[in-house]
């Protein structure tokens, strides 16, 4: 073995070579970095930093300004007017015309003698519904009664003071008559009366359904107290939302259709009777009125319903439901300005038939151009351009 060869397989000369050939392989990978070779870091595999920033406009609000001009896979959409149909729907729901409903209520103290109906029993106007016992009737009865009898002297004898004292007499009848009017007697009631009674029965004030009974048997009633509720249903209300947009397109007479769920192959028509003065600030709607007529009061109260307006023509702006962004408690977009700004704009929508799209009814025009792909990105550099958490 030669001296050459028995230093190379000595461990001193093995661990001198590995190091050398450490040191080559490094030396190599240096030179390649140098020479313009791929580095990998965070900054050469993510998506390049848009560095927004806000910017004033002149007499305007900020706008977000974008480094880059647009964020990598950002699509646009423009805002686009559609002609809207002859025909305005809206939903609702049934209601009681309020000026076919009456209550019954207790003009005095008592109690409850006899009840002759229940809930949702039909009664006709005039019908005796309920017996109140109340010492303040047969007060009132005695005084009544009293007074014809001084007109009835007074007329026969000419006494009283003459015709002074007879007109005096004939007053105090009307007075008594009055008062037993206020207290609930009908005029048959009052006309039948031959003496004093503690106990009247209260009539039926219109024809229709027991809505409401309160009215138990020996119960005692005070002044004011309701007893019965009545409606009737030949007519009836259809109460249905429309939007602040379609106000124009609508007026008090007006032809409708109401279809329901419950009755879908029947159609019911009437007419706008009122529309409310006041329009939700929230959801930017006002209510209208629809008399309806209602056949065989198949419609009941608290039902829902879907009314068609026969009304002109009008336009409605879409917007593509992907450029809406919810923040907070409303629902925003952001408007290519160009330059790489865009500004951001709060919107109020409403349903559209048309899949994909929302109806926009503030905050936009028509040809604007909205953010679609990567609006929710676009929303987080908007709070972090003004210094908020996303």
């Amino acid at each position: 073995m030669t001296p050459m060869n028995l230093m190379r397989k000595t461990p001193l000369f093995q661990g001198r070579r590995a190091r050398a050939i450490a040191a080559l392989i490094a030396a190599a990978l240096a030179a390649l970095g140098g020479c313009g070779g791929p580095r990998l870091s965070r900054a050469s595999t993510g998506t390049p930093e848009s560095r927004p920033r806000m910017v004033a406009q002149a007499g305007g609000a900020p706008v977000l300004e974008l480094g880059g001009g647009a964020l990598p896979g950002m699509g646009l959409a423009a805002v686009r007017a559609v002609e809207l149909s002859g025909t305005l729907e809206a939903n609702g729901q049934v209601a009681f015309d309020d000026r076919r409903v009456a209550t019954i209520v207790s003009r005095v103290a008592g109690r409850i003698e006899a009840t002759r109906v229940s809930q949702w029993d039909v009664v006709r106007r005039g019908e005796p519904i309920v017996a109140l016992y109340s010492p303040d009737f047969m007060t009132a009865e005695a005084e009544y009664l009293q007074a014809g009898d001084t007109a009835r002297i007074s007329r026969s004898n000419g006494l009283a003071g003459g015709a002074g004292g007879a007109d005096l007499a004939e007053s105090m009848v009307e007075a008594a008559r009055r008062k037993l009017e206020l207290l609930g007697m009908s005029d048959a009631d009052i006309a039948a009366i031959r003496a004093p009674g503690p106990t009247v029965w209260m009539r039926a004030p219109i024809s229709g359904t027991v809505l409401d009974n309160k009215a138990v048997r020996g119960a005692a009633v005070n002044p004011g107290d309701a007893l019965y509720s009545l409606g009737t249903l030949d007519q009836v209300w259809i109460v249905a939302n429309i939007y602040e947009t379609d106000l124009a397109r609508i007026h008090p007479g007006q032809t409708l259709r109401a279809v329901t769920t419950a009755y879908p192959d029947q159609v019911f028509s009437g007419v706008i009777a009122r529309i409310s003065p006041n329009i939700d600030p929230d959801t930017h709607t006002l209510r209208i009125r629809c008399q309806v007529n209602n056949p065989g009061a198949r419609l009941k109260p608290q039902m829902l319903a879907r009314v068609a307006i026969a009304t002109a023509p009008g336009q409605a702006l879409v917007a593509p439901i992907e450029a809406l962004v919810f923040d907070t408690n409303a629902y925003y977009v952001y408007v290519a300005l160009g330059g790489g700004r865009f500004a951001r704009r709060k919107v109020e929508i409403a349903s559209w038939s048309e899949q994909g799209f929302a109806r926009v009814l503030s905050g936009l025009n028509a040809g604007e151009r909205v953010v679609t792909a990567e609006s929710i990105q676009m929303n987080s550099l908007w709070h972090q351009a003004n210094g908020e958490n996303s």
